[in-house]
């Protein structure tokens, strides 16, 4: 399996992006915006994962995804660890994630990856999302930032 940039003629994986983002509206927005990069095992898109630029010194990944016959493999991790690495190659000093309040496995996933919670944008799903989301049961009302530093300032 490799990580590569998806290249620019190529359709982005939208049916596992919107596995993380159920706005397809609001994914089209940060692809313009960022870079995507996709998991790949014998030609086949098995994660993806979008970094996009919020300053100078930070970067953010906006979007995490494993098609779902590949969940529990570990793939998840080697994604957030590629745009770890991938970010400080190009000089970020730190870096961002958010996700639902609701996302047990993500939260769990990120500080296990080394991001801390730093801040909580109180009914962000609500505000943004027509429909109520349900994950694990519970509502996704919240969305829990992390984030850490990833170089020096």
């Amino acid at each position: 399996m490799k990580i590569r940039p998806l290249n620019p003629d190529e359709v982005p994986p939208m049916e596992l992006l919107l596995l993380a983002d159920p706005s397809k509206e609001l994914v089209e927005t940060y692809l313009e915006r960022g870079t995507c990069f996709v998991a790949e095992s014998d030609g086949l898109i098995t994660g993806v994962y979008v970094l996009k630029e919020l300053t100078d010194d930070t970067i953010e990944i906006v979007n995490v995804a494993v098609a779902e016959q590949y969940q529990g493999e570990g793939l998840g991790k080697r994604l957030v660890n590629h745009a770890i690495h991938h970010a400080k190659s190009l000089g970020y000093h730190s870096i961002e994630i958010g996700t639902g309040n609701s996302g047990m496995g993500q939260l769990a996933l990120y500080q296990k990856c080394g991001f801390r919670i730093t801040d909580i944008d109180r009914d962000f799903f609500t505000r943004n999302y027509p429909e109520p989301i349900y994950e694990n049961g519970i509502q996704c009302r919240d969305m829990i930032r992390l984030s850490q530093t990833i170089g020096s300032t």
